[in-house]
């Protein structure tokens, strides 16, 4: 993807870094509102609650198990750059999930990468520059370069294997159904963040 330059956007991304988490601070926002009965985002109501708290979990457990094979951690060492990760989620997303802790993995291991999380509902002008197929999918990640905040690659809401998982199953039934999020979430547990980590760094140049 080429850098976008845009001052528009730039300035956007500014106003969201203000507002933005480290994974740390997310995480502990995330498990706050599991004790409250609570979620991010707009819509407040039971599902999404319960969303959330189904989330927690899944993010305690693959903070505890996801892994960088040597090959990853030798292609990570290979990158040069600083860029920062500015990752677009919501607590009740799925996907996200699954997605942000093999993010949070990368980010941990590279003093050259910067994490920042910021939620959708309250960056919507951020969400609207990265739509994805004109829906406000999350996760979203928008890599930027840390000095001049230039867009130089975007990356979400899944990755590739995931996305056609469930765009072949569109494609044939017409529609989302439990039964494509019960066969995506078997995908994600049996993938355990690999892909993931795989293409985050093939978007890094390694």
């Amino acid at each position: 993807m080429e850098t976008i330059n845009d001052t528009n956007i730039s300035n956007i991304i500014k106003a969201s870094l203000k507002t933005s988490y480290t994974y740390a601070d997310y995480r502990d926002l995330v498990t706050d509102l599991v004790g409250r009965e609570s979620t991010t985002g707009n819509d407040k109501s039971e599902d999404m609650v319960e969303y959330t708290k189904l989330n927690d979990k899944r993010m305690k457990r693959w903070d505890k198990t996801i892994k960088l094979t040597d090959n990853s951690l030798s292609r990570l060492a290979n990158f040069k750059g600083n860029v920062t990760w500015i990752v677009i989620t919501e607590s009740w997303c799925g996907d996200a999930a699954h997605v942000v802790p093999p993010m949070a993995k990368l980010a941990e291991q590279s003093d050259n990468i910067s994490l920042k999380l910021v939620l959708r509902d309250t960056n919507e002008d951020l969400m609207n520059q990265f739509l994805t197929n004109g829906g406000k999918s999350v996760p979203k990640l928008i890599m930027v370069e840390t000095e001049t905040l230039e867009v130089v690659h975007t990356f979400g809401p899944r990755p590739a294997a995931a996305t056609k998982l469930v765009a072949d199953y569109k494609a044939k039934h017409g529609m989302i159904t439990p039964e494509i999020k019960e066969d995506l979430q078997v995908w994600y547990n049996k993938d355990k963040g690999q892909s993931t980590i795989d293409e985050l760094l093939t978007m890094l140049g390694v």
